[in-house]
């Protein structure tokens, strides 16, 4: 099954007041597994960026200056995602971004039923916890040490190893015994030695112990196998 995670960074929160979209990232996962695909661009919103905004993001009118309007890329874009399920957290804002330019360009809207919320998921599954992308990252041992600002591809790199813990996981966390020389150094990563192939073992019963055998059960008194009576 191939779903698309994505991410998006925006000018603010409402594109119904004239916030637009700057960047989208996307990963691809086929049976909950990335498979290195990716889709990322920025778009230049045709307005100025609120100092709030350029705070979380840290994408300034400048850098944005020379990108693609959305229109351009769109197709492109469209391809990507084709009709999988769409994975976001919080998705109903990276949803309400994505669908506003979209008809803004003169493009159909996507269908909220391929919507699947990470937010909703976290709820359901720890309630009364926090659940940023932040705080399930802690919670699940996920690595953000590299996140300094949000950024949608990032962000999507991290929701899609959340993802993949919120729906059974690979256990980040889990380690199965790693064997050590007694100074911590890690034997597993040592290329084993070529061991020579011991010769084939000869099980057949020799003549001599045949010969003992028959004659100690030949010794035995009213051995169990040849009593044909009824059971006790």
């Amino acid at each position: 099954m191939r779903e698309i995670i994505f991410d998006t960074e925006t000018t603010g929160f409402d594109p119904q007041s004239g916030d637009r979209l700057v960047e989208i990232g996307c990963i691809e996962l086929v049976n909950r597994v990335p498979t290195g695909q990716t889709f990322h661009a920025y778009y230049n919103p045709q307005r100025s960026m609120p100092a709030a905004a350029e705070a979380i993001h840290g994408l300034s009118d400048t850098f944005l200056s020379d990108k693609q309007l959305f229109p351009v890329g769109v197709d492109v874009l469209l391809e990507f995602l084709g009709d999988s399920p769409l994975v976001a957290h919080n998705a109903k804002f990276d949803f309400g971004f994505l669908n506003h330019e979209l008809m803004l360009c003169g493009r159909s809207g996507i269908s909220m039923t391929r919507m699947i919320d990470t937010v909703a998921m976290a709820r359901t599954l720890h309630p009364g916890a926090k659940h940023s992308l932040d705080a399930l990252c802690t919670r699940y041992g996920i690595d953000r040490s590299h996140r300094i600002k949000h950024g949608a591809l990032l962000d999507a790199e991290l929701l899609a190893q959340l993802y993949i813990e919120l729906t059974g996981g690979r256990q980040i966390g889990l380690v199965l015994g790693v064997e050590t020389d007694g100074k911590g150094h890690d034997l597993s990563e040592i290329v084993p030695q070529i061991r020579s192939v011991r010769p084939a073992r000869t099980y057949n019963a020799s003549s001599s112990e045949l010969e003992r055998h028959a004659s100690f059960v030949a010794a035995l008194d009213k051995p169990l196998w040849l009593d044909s009576g009824p059971p006790a």
